[in-house]
């Protein structure tokens, strides 16, 4: 047996009367930066070569080109009634409150990270980093936390130098690295 459903009274396929100012509001933030992006595209000098035959600034001109159109069209998608759906993704309890430890050992974590990079280097403030983070959150393995925190720092610090060319800062450890 199965039961028929009028799409009409079912009450997850109706929207909202009313016009969304917040919506139109997006579209302008949108407008806006693709002409900030295609007038500093504008400003970028104008060479070719035989490796790079359209330049330095086809791409920043085309992504602001792109936020343009994506911009009206949307506008067009506001004025005609459309609204996205809701987050159904998450399963978030809104009465609950902010969880101020967490965020306050999170914002510690990277202060400490930030001050100590460059007096001990990035080894010892990212293990410091990697394991705060995971302390914060709620993670109580102490050692085997720091053992992932020191190889997550290594992995990142020889990563960084033998894939990217980019030094980080070495610190006190700096003839042993």
């Amino acid at each position: 047996m199965s039961l028929d459903v009028d799409e009409r009274t079912d009450s997850g396929s109706l929207r909202p009367s009313g016009s969304d100012r917040a919506q139109y509001g997006v579209c302008a933030f949108l407008a806006l930066l693709g002409v900030l992006v295609i007038v500093d595209a504008t400003g970028i000098a104008h060479t070719t070569s035989s490796t790079d035959p359209i330049g330095p600034r086809t791409v920043p001109v085309l992504l602001g080109v792109l936020l343009v159109v994506i911009a009206l069209v949307y506008t067009v998608d506001v004025a005609r009634g459309g609204r996205a759906e809701p987050e159904a993704g998450e399963d978030v309890d809104l009465t609950n409150p902010i969880d101020w430890r967490t965020v306050l050992l999170l914002i510690g974590a990277f202060v400490v990270n930030a001050v100590l990079i460059e007096p001990l280097g990035w080894v010892i403030s990212g293990a410091l980093l990697f394991w705060g983070t995971a302390f914060a959150l709620g993670n109580r393995h102490y050692l085997r936390n720091l053992a992932i925190a020191v190889a997550l720092s290594l992995i990142t610090f020889y990563a960084f130098a033998i894939g990217l060319g980019v030094n980080l800062p070495a610190g006190v450890l700096q003839g042993i690295l």
